[in-house]
């Protein structure tokens, strides 16, 4: 990916140049820039930026270094955007955002700029959060009451629950080991069950999300992040779903006009394919 990205900047290396980035920026939000551009607020950018960073995620799982360099640039492109909208208002730019977070993880990484050792990474994990406390406080911010403060409220669903597992763990809250959150699994699918018997939406919905916090953990455990992992499964059952589409409509048929066992055919056929 480095390779590509860097061969780009040869072939161009005014093009290549944050500042040019800027001034892009700049010119499409001027007094006879673009109408769509100038309109733009960080609310609505965001919305822009979360669109690239999952195109982005696709490109990495595919591995296309093509692709991916192309996606870093239209994230780059999103967040300078941003930063851009912040300065037009005088509060500040790119330059200090950057500056901020250099000081930031050099701060946060005393064992590699500094004198500290490190004996393993749960001392890593519990060092970078009483840094980040006391960065809070000589800030004046209010000291978190739990661990889970750091957690943002808006991420997806799923990626949020993976995180605050990841915190509970850095506390000093986790299973035993896989077998028993796999047999907690298992538990929280019966008390599904159970919920479906009795026909309470409520306890339906949270016996439902009990059953997917706990198999992000089983997903922890395993080393494998749930977001990417359902990602890639869903990539998977489109392109197999696609193929039915495809294989029905050389007959001129949909799927609305197959019988059940012969979908099921189909879909074996997908799935030997695919």
């Amino acid at each position: 990916m480095q390779q590509i990205c860097d061969e780009k900047q040869k072939s161009d290396d005014k093009m290549g140049n944050l500042n040019t980035i800027i001034e892009i920026i700049q010119r499409l939000r001027g007094e006879n820039g673009c109408p769509w551009d100038r309109k733009q607020t960080p609310k609505t950018m965001w919305k822009c930026l979360a669109e690239e960073m999952y195109e982005l995620l696709s490109a990495i799982e595919g591995d296309e270094p093509e692709e991916i360099c192309d996606e870093l640039g239209d994230v780059l492109f999103q967040l300078v955007f941003i930063a851009e909208i912040y300065r037009e208002k005088g509060t500040f730019d790119i330059g200090k955002s950057i500056a901020k977070s250099a000081a930031k993880m050099i701060r946060r990484h005393p064992h590699i700029y500094g004198d500290k050792t490190l004996k393993n990474e749960q001392e890593l994990w519990n060092r970078w959060e009483r840094i980040k406390n006391e960065e809070k406080k000589e800030a004046g911010k209010k000291k978190p009451e739990s661990l889970l403060d750091s957690v943002p409220a808006g991420m997806p669903s799923l990626m949020r629950a993976y995180k605050v597992s990841e915190r509970a763990v850095r506390a000093g809250f986790d299973w035993k080991d896989m077998e028993e959150v796999t047999t907690k699994a298992f538990e929280e699918w019966k008390e599904f069950a159970d919920a479906l018997e009795n026909g309470k939406s409520e306890d339906i919905a949270m016996e439902f999300g009990d059953i997917l916090f706990t198999l992000t953990n089983v997903a922890r455990l395993a080393g494998v992040h749930p977001e990417v992992a359902l990602a890639g499964s869903t990539e998977k059952f489109e392109k197999r779903f696609r193929y039915m589409e495809h294989q029905l409509g050389i007959n001129g048929q949909s799927l609305k006009d197959v019988p059940r066992q012969e979908l099921e055919v189909l879909w074996d056929m997908a799935k030997k394919n695919i």
